[in-house]
């Protein structure tokens, strides 16, 4: 499902209303949800982790890749001769101890140029007892399952996945953005004294302007980056390179 800005309601109501770069943040992409509830029960003395759906229910030794339910069978009768058999495992545990990967169900195309950042969910509590890791893929040329890899942080206890609450944010990224090329494209400025007068100029307005008007609204960056989405902006930087600087 498509993110949300205020995370399921979870973030202050002071940061919804007035922190655009949050919602921004929180609100780009999508939520990827794991396809069942169910447990895992890691015992790092073997390296061990067991698999189960309930507390009732049997549990499982992930020594092998796990086939979600009846999803094989699915597989083999949607698909060609040749790919019979290929179902995409969806819990398997990694060499690396109390490592899972985990398949969200999903198989994504992208656009040229466009590939997909699988990270945590952008301003989400993490899950209790695991973390995701972030990977990027380009899906643009890569059609294959969408997989998150977690790593578990506590032992001999159960660690609950629940079906309604992320696993993960997919989002859409360029791929000239993460480039050698681009990335390098980065100076820093040892001193204040190397601002240009471009620099002080967007100083004033982004700092010292607001702060010597005490009647100013609330939200002023926020509505000031709309306009700049639909062009209107009269103080949108306007750089002739890509190049990121940082101020010491």
């Amino acid at each position: 499902m498509r993110a949300d800005g205020s995370v399921f309601g979870m973030i202050p109501t002071r940061a919804f209303q007035f922190c655009h770069p949050l919602r921004t943040a929180s609100s780009f992409g999508y939520y990827v949800f794991p396809a069942m509830d169910f447990y895992v029960v890691w015992d790092s003395q073997d390296n061990s982790i067991w698999w189960y759906q309930d507390e009732e229910g049997p549990r499982y030794l992930l020594s092998d890749p796990l086939q979600y339910p009846g999803q094989e069978h699915a597989f083999n009768a949607a698909a060609p001769d040749d790919l019979k058999g290929w179902s995409i495992p969806w819990i398997e545990a990694l060499p690396e101890p109390g490592y899972l990967q985990i398949w969200s169900g999903l198989i994504a195309w992208t656009r040229p140029g466009t590939s997909l950042l699988v990270r945590p969910p952008a301003n989400h509590p993490r899950g209790p007892g695991f973390e995701a890791f972030e990977g990027i893929v380009e899906t643009d040329v890569w059609f294959g399952p969408l997989f998150t890899n977690v790593r578990l942080l506590r032992t001999d206890r159960p660690i609950a996945f629940r079906r309604d609450v992320p696993i993960a944010q997919v989002q859409p990224i360029p791929r000239d953005v993460y480039s050698n090329e681009s990335l390098k494209r980065m100076s820093v400025v040892s001193s204040l004294r190397d601002f240009s007068e471009e620099d002080w100029q967007a100083y004033r307005e982004s700092v010292i302007k607001p702060s010597r008007d005490p009647g100013r609204p609330h939200g002023a960056y926020a509505v000031k980056a709309r306009k700049r989405r639909a062009g209107e902006c009269p103080f949108a930087a306007k750089r002739e390179t890509s190049e990121i600087v940082f101020a010491n």
